[in-house]
């Protein structure tokens, strides 16, 4: 611990505990990148060589498989920020700004609560009090490149897939009735049953001219209509169910179900709230 560091850290300070921040952007990384979750967690020695008894240390690592792009959906975020507020934070270490906040706006707010609760923060470069102008113009560049990184690497990726998509080679979720085969094309389900809910549905509507009679029709000869799960436990797995009206125009609508290959239908973006909001783009674009 050299000297600078010393000058930093007071008896205020020492008297509030120290909240390590624990985050990995997915569930796999967690399992598969060990070495920068067993680093970050190792901080707390850093913490204790700075003064802090090892008891008064808190460990907040709930976000271990949440993104830092955005502070909406992560809960260890939100508890550090209040801890914060609240004045019971002495010092946060952090293995970089990254593990923080992927985005100017959560660093600067977490940036202004430091300074204004007196809070330092810690990373593996060294130790920083946002009540300091040269360190603030320091962690906001930090803040600033980290998010720049963050957008060439969406970049990178979403260039990758758009190639894919271009040559009509990209795996994209079926729906219900298609899946691919060892050599990735799609084929139909070999569930009998599925094939035949879905030729019902085409066939009804070709007859009746309507999705509300295709509906009908269901509920009067007691048909269930399948669907996969797309997440949660039981992933994957198919459950049948009675037909609604929306159902029958995604399965209309679906350019799948005519032999054809689309990406890009959608088109998310956020909301005011910070949450994801999806729309359907015209067919020219």
């Amino acid at each position: 611990m050299n000297d600078h560091h010393i000058e930093k850290i007071t008896a205020s300070h020492l008297k509030r505990d120290a909240y390590l921040y624990v985050r990995q952007s997915t569930i796999r990384q967690v399992f598969e990148n060990t070495e920068s979750t067993r680093r970050q967690y190792a901080l707390r020695q850093r913490a204790v060589a700075l003064g802090w008894p090892v008891e008064r240390v808190v460990v907040i690592d709930s976000d271990l498989d949440k993104s830092g792009a955005s502070g909406v959906d992560r809960e260890g975020f939100k508890t550090l920020v209040s801890e914060m507020g609240l004045g019971h934070a002495g010092i946060v270490p952090g293995l970089e700004v990254s593990r923080l906040a992927r985005n100017s706006t959560d660093w600067h707010r977490l940036l202004e609560i430091c300074a204004l609760s007196d809070t330092l923060i810690l990373d593996e470069d060294g130790l920083y009090d946002p009540s300091h102008f040269n360190d603030r113009l320091l962690l906001g560049l930090k803040g600033t490149m980290s998010e720049a990184e963050l957008h060439v690497l969406r970049a990178r990726l979403q260039g990758g897939i758009r190639n894919k998509a271009r040559r009509g080679e990209l795996k994209s979720p079926l729906p219900v009735g298609l899946e691919y085969d060892q050599q990735n094309h799609v084929v139909l389900d070999p569930d009998r049953q599925v094939q035949q809910a879905l030729r019902t549905v085409f066939q009804t509507y070709q007859r009746a001219g309507s999705a509300c009679a295709v509906v009908k029709f269901f509920r009067e000869q007691n048909l269930l209509f399948p669907r996969r799960l797309r997440r949660g436990p039981n992933k994957g797995q198919l459950v049948w169910a009675p037909l609604g009206h929306t159902r029958v125009l995604q399965t209309l609508h679906n350019p799948r179900y005519a032999g054809a290959f689309v990406y890009g239908r959608f088109r998310t973006h956020k909301n005011g709230n910070g949450r994801d909001s999806v729309r359907k783009l015209p067919q020219d674009q």
